[in-house]
C-alpha cells in the first residue's frame, strides 16, 4: 500500500477564531486564495514556529479582518486531511472568541468577504468542513 504524497513533510497546526457578538452572530469570511477557495470559514490560520498559540490567534485574526479579540475558551481541536492533488494535513485548534470592537477592516488579498451571520441563518452559507463541525457545536440544534 502506498502512501498519499503530501505538499509538506510535516503536519499543520493552525488556530481559528470563533468571533461571536453579543447579537448571537459569527463572523464569517469568504477566502479568496487556498486552501478552502470560495468558501465561507471563520478566520485564523497557521502558527509560526515558537509563536505561542494565543498570540498567534489574535495575529490571524488582526491579520484577516482587523478585528482585536477577547479569547474565551477552547471549543475543540479538528484535523483536516485535503484529498486530491494539494493534500495538506493540518490540526486545528479552535477558539470562541468575542470582539472588542466591531470595526471591520479586511485583508482582501486573502479574504473576498466578511459577514456577520446570525447563527440561524448558517445554513444559507457554503461553510467549510471544519467550521461547519464547530459551528455545529457552538450553536447546538
Amino acid at each position: 500500500m502506498t502512501k498519499p504524497k503530501y505538499k509538506k513533510d510535516h503536519i499543520i497546526n493552525s488556530v481559528v477564531a470563533v468571533i461571536v457578538d453579543q447579537f448571537g452572530q459569527v463572523l464569517l469570511t469568504k477566502r479568496n486564495i487556498p486552501p478552502f477557495k470560495d468558501m465561507w470559514v471563520l478566520p485564523g490560520g497557521k502558527i509560526d514556529l515558537g509563536e505561542p498559540i494565543l498570540v498567534a490567534l489574535k495575529r490571524e485574526v488582526h491579520e484577516e479582518v482587523g478585528l482585536e479579540v477577547e479569547v474565551e475558551s477552547l471549543i475543540d481541536v479538528f484535523e483536516h486531511v485535503t484529498p486530491g492533488e494539494d493534500n495538506y494535513h493540518f490540526v486545528i485548534l479552535y477558539y470562541l472568541c468575542r470582539p472588542l470592537s466591531c470595526d471591520i477592516k479586511h485583508n482582501e488579498q486573502e479574504v473576498a468577504e466578511v459577514e456577520w451571520v446570525h447563527y440561524s441563518n448558517l445554513a444559507n452559507y457554503t461553510i467549510a468542513e471544519g467550521a461547519s463541525y464547530i459551528l455545529d457545536k457552538v450553536f447546538p440544534v
